[in-house]
């Protein structure tokens, strides 16, 4: 079975011509005198993309992976970071150390709340130390997901275009992608040959 990629030819409005064409890994770019087509059958998303030349700000080399895991591993960083100065600078232990309960609390009745009252004020003393130790498990926590950022990451040859949000994403070559990017990016320039 023939791949569209193929059959380019058959693609083609009347009057336009094929003036470049490139095997981009496991895509295949041609560039007409009118626009440029890639197919990309192997990515996930749409098998066949297409722009008009005129249309195309630029191609380059890019390196993506999933941002959302990278927005957590920055969530946890600062949470973590802001936790551990806080832990640092927030003299609980020091201002809390003066607090006192009064010894006659039987005599008064009232010796079950002043004990609650007194836990509180444990705990309250202990704060800092449990803020930094909240924030350095939240650092370690941290590595996880730009550990998954940087695996999911993978280079693309973009063909960059002047709809806003819009490029035409192709894997990028293993070797020689800077020789492919002047290639196409000569090829969709006006001047080229062939263009009128």
């Amino acid at each position: 079975m023939s791949r569209w990629s193929e059959r380019i030819e058959d693609l083609l409005y009347e009057g336009e011509t094929v003036e470049e064409r490139l095997e981009v890994g496991t895509a295949t770019v041609a560039v007409t005198s009118h626009r440029v087509l890639a197919f990309t059958p192997e990515r996930d998303g749409a098998n066949f993309q297409q722009a008009d030349r005129p249309n195309v700000t630029g191609v380059s080399v890019e390196s993506n992976g999933d941002s959302r895991f990278l927005g957590y591993a920055v969530r946890a960083t600062v949470y973590g970071l802001v936790l551990i100065v806080a832990g640092l600078l927030v003299p609980l232990d020091s201002v809390l150390s003066d607090v006192a309960m009064p010894e006659s609390t039987g005599q008064l009745g009232i010796g079950g709340v002043l004990g609650l009252f007194e836990q509180i004020i444990s705990i309250l003393r202990n704060l800092g130390e449990f803020m930094q130790l909240t924030g350095a498990l939240l650092l370690l926590f941290a590595i996880v997901p730009f550990g998954v950022y940087l695996w999911s990451r993978e280079r693309s040859l973009v063909v960059d275009l002047a709809e806003d949000d819009e490029s035409i994403s192709l894997p990028a070559p293993e070797s020689d992608a800077e020789a492919v990017v002047d290639r196409l990016d000569s090829a969709i320039r006006p001047g080229s040959t062939g263009d009128t």
